[in-house]
């Protein structure tokens, strides 16, 4: 699937940015279900909304404090997507 190009730098830039040993299933993950975000919204590309979607439902909370500063660094606006959850309803959403 297409990725708009400045979600994607964005995306490559929070990668490049976690600690090595998660790089991989984290970059795995986020693409799987941001891919799927945009195929459920008929979409013809991944967007911003469907990307940061999947970090908040994909990363485990154990981690949610490091994603959310490095998304902040890379130029990601979660909160106008609704983000973070409450406490309960993130570890509701990472069942």
């Amino acid at each position: 699937m297409r990725w708009d190009i400045s979600t994607e730098t964005r995306f490559k830039s929070v990668i490049a940015k976690l600690p090595v040993f998660h790089r991989r299933i984290a970059e795995e993950a986020v693409v799987r279900k941001a891919e799927a975000n945009a195929a459920r919204r008929n979409a013809a590309r991944v967007e911003e909304a469907d990307v940061v979607s999947a970090f908040f439902s994909e990363v485990p909370l154990a981690f949610y404090s490091m994603m959310i500063r490095v998304l902040e660094q890379s130029g990601f606006d979660y909160r106008k997507h609704g983000l973070p959850l409450s406490d309960n309803a993130a570890r509701q959403a990472g069942k």
